[in-house]
């Protein structure tokens, strides 16, 4: 194996002592244990303390690797065993029924008009998230987002009510100053 001039060095000439990729003379190496028992990156240490082992095994005590699912489940794609997380996965079958759950697009429309806009704003947007979460398998996420349209939906109506409670409160108040003031005539 040459790599360029064999001359005294330079750029593309091979290092003393072999070429890359072989065993050194004095031992040790990247893809050999050396002899006289410390660690390489092919392999793993005689002692077997630790992670102080090479790159390609894993430790000793059974904690994940890189290539790996670590041991307590749940990783990119697959679905913790416990069945926890946020969502029910994508793929997986509806529960019972197999209808998605009330989106409560009315009432969120109904009272982004009459009574309260930034509410009912937020109302609309989570009632648009139920349908769409449960055409792609997200269940769990899909109820949620429900019953946060309800949720807030019920926050507009409220915020609604008390607005209009005080806007009579206040005509009410000023048709009263406005007749106390008015002086009566009588001839």
């Amino acid at each position: 194996m040459s790599y360029g001039n064999q001359g005294d060095g330079g750029y593309g000439s091979q290092p003393p002592g072999g070429g890359y990729g072989q065993q050194p003379p004095s031992g040790g190496g990247y893809g050999q244990q050396p002899p006289s028992g410390g660690g390489g990156y092919g392999q793993q240490p005689p002692s077997g303390g630790g992670y102080g082992g090479g790159y390609g095994q894993q430790p000793p005590s059974g904690g994940g690797g890189y290539g790996q699912q670590p041991p307590s489940g749940g990783g990119y794609g697959q679905q913790p065993p416990s069945g926890g997380g946020y969502g029910g996965g994508y793929g997986q079958q509806p529960p019972a029924g197999g209808n998605p759950p009330d989106n409560h697009l009315v009432a969120a429309i109904l009272t982004t008009l009459f009574c309260c806009l930034p509410l009912g704003i937020v109302s609309i947007v989570k009632s648009s998230q139920v349908n769409s979460k449960w055409q792609v398998g997200d269940f769990q996420g899909a109820a949620l987002a429900s019953e946060e349209a309800k949720t807030w939906w019920k926050r507009s109506l409220i915020a609604g009510i008390i607005w209009w409670v005080l806007v009579i409160l206040f005509y009410v108040v000023v048709f009263v100053l406005l007749a106390a003031s008015v002086p009566s005539s009588s001839y």
